[in-house]
């Protein structure tokens, strides 16, 4: 069974790949994520606000952030509690590529072209093989145009592209009002991947005692349609690879976005909940599925269930939406 793919023009072993968590923030757990036939693994995000805070500009930056975010100097933790710092960071980028036969890629976190160039150029002579920008930005200005939030993700993809000649892949967010003609114009700038998607983090409210709740829930498998869709509609029409992410609890999940077009599927929730072991689960799942439906091969299946395969049968979106719609029982089960 072959289960080698490519990925940012990479090498992969399998198309699973460990996606930026503290569990790949440990070299002991790279290596033992490599053993369980993951194809490349994500380290961990560098924030902006780590890198700044390491060379003395810690002032500068909470200082600027709150011409846009009134109150940005205290939502930022003090630079200590900060888990792993910029100069180690570089360390475990050089120890994990000499250590693992699997592709190493850094992870840059951050909102200003300025704060990701000189960071990225780090990591490239570091030794990663590629560079995944996780641009978090959320707009909360009523008065800043779409177009505006948009170019802030080119200006970034522009500014490291000039910077490094590493294989570069970009992490959306799904919320811009022409999702499609972004990722065109992000690959144009110079990103050779696209990772959909990023989550929203959303505080809740405690209503007892009356103030906002700032934690972190796993994603679930009831996620993935969103990506299924993206990756259903663009692939065929980017030359770029696509990246899956968000949701993948069990092989079930990983077959479904690799029959919509996914080049790779990102894991994170999974081996937080049940550990690195997991990995070789969802492998092991992937390849039993593809031997009892008589598939040789990963390649055999991505993009089968994508626009590109099914542009002449399948109905139009909006045709869809009306069919389900009409199709719902118009009685639901009584309660009592």
């Amino acid at each position: 069974m072959n289960l080698a793919t490519r990925y940012l023009g990479l090498s992969l072993q399998s198309p699973l790949i460990a996606s930026a968590s503290p569990l790949t923030g440990e070299l002991d757990a790279i290596r033992r994520l490599e053993d369980a036939e993951a194809g490349a693994v994500v380290l961990p995000s560098i924030f902006e606000e780590q890198i700044r805070a390491e060379q003395d500009r810690w002032e500068r930056l909470t200082a600027a952030g709150t011409d846009s975010f009134p109150e940005a100097l205290s939502y930022f933790p003090d630079p200590s509690s900060y888990r792993v710092g910029p100069e180690r960071y570089l360390e475990l980028i050089r120890e994990a590529v000499q250590a693992v036969d699997i592709p190493i890629v850094g992870s840059l976190n951050g909102v200003t072209s300025e704060g990701w160039i000189s960071y990225a150029k780090g990591i490239e002579e570091a030794g990663a093989d590629g560079l995944e920008l996780n641009i978090y930005f959320f707009p909360t200005d009523p008065s800043e145009e779409g177009q505006a939030v948009e170019e802030r993700y080119l200006q970034i993809v522009r500014a490291v592209r000039a910077t490094v000649s590493i294989p570069l892949s970009v992490k959306l967010l799904p919320a811009f009002s022409s999702l499609g003609n972004l990722a065109r114009r992000l690959v144009e700038a110079g990103a050779q991947g696209l990772v959909l998607f990023n989550r929203f983090y959303l505080p809740g409210i405690d209503i007892a005692e009356l103030r906002l709740v700032d934690d972190l829930i796993l994603s679930s498998p009831s996620e993935t349609r969103l990506s299924v869709f993206w990756l259903r509609l663009l692939r065929g029409r980017l030359t770029a690879s696509l990246a899956a992410s968000s949701g993948v609890e069990s092989a079930r999940e990983v077959i479904e976005y690799l029959l919509a077009g996914a080049d790779v599927v990102m894991t994170t929730s999974a081996l937080l909940r049940e550990g690195i072991g997991r990995m070789k689960g969802l492998v092991g799942g992937l390849r039993d599925w593809l031997d009892r439906h008589g598939f040789a091969s990963v390649d055999a299946i991505r993009g089968l269930l994508s626009r590109e395969h099914l542009a002449k049968t399948e109905p139009a979106a909006r045709a869809r939406y009306i069919d389900i719609l009409q199709r719902y029982p118009a009685e639901q089960p009584s309660r009592g």
